[in-house]
């Protein structure tokens, strides 16, 4: 396995303008199931990164709707994957500052203060980095361009994608 730090941020950020307000046919569309918004996060990661960890229970992975990894749709899940310490394929990273978000990263949400329940993808940090100027894309409460500051919530949590570890 190596680690390169070719994460394609473009790709990533383009997926996420072409199926904010759509459905890509080649995923399932779990909305009315608890809710797609890690779902459409890890599709526009996926874009970004192209490689897939198929690790049963601890990967991150879609092949249909009943078989994927629980990091692919779940939300704590997916910060779990991508912050994990051991080497294993995928795409990685690490808990940022507001001011360290670029295009393709992740933001998560907790609406109430207690569990994170939501997974924007930022696809534009305007200058100086605020939440005005920091724009995400998402499902469940589909946007493009939402500005961060027009979500209420009480805890936000940020992440980095750093690279993509290679098989």
């Amino acid at each position: 396995m190596r680690f390169t730090q070719d994460y394609d941020r473009k790709a990533a950020v383009l997926y996420a303008h072409r199926w904010a307000y759509g459905r890509n046919p080649a995923f399932y569309d779990y909305e009315k199931l608890g809710g797609d918004c890690t779902n459409f996060a890890s599709q526009c990661i996926f874009a970004g990164s192209g490689v897939m960890n198929f690790t049963p229970t601890f990967g991150w992975y879609y092949i249909d709707a009943n078989q994927k990894a629980p990091a692919w749709t779940g939300v704590p899940y997916l910060w779990n994957f991508l912050t994990r310490r051991g080497p294993s394929v995928g795409p990685v990273g690490e808990p940022c500052a507001l001011e360290d978000l670029r295009p393709g990263d992740l933001i998560q949400l907790s609406f109430k203060g207690e569990d994170f329940q939501h997974s924007p993808i930022v696809v534009s940090v305007g200058f100086p980095i605020t939440p005005e100027n920091v724009l995400v894309a998402a499902h469940s409460y589909d946007a493009d361009n939402r500005p961060l500051s027009t979500y209420e919530f009480r805890q936000s949590r940020f992440l980095h994608i750093t690279g993509t570890i290679r098989p």
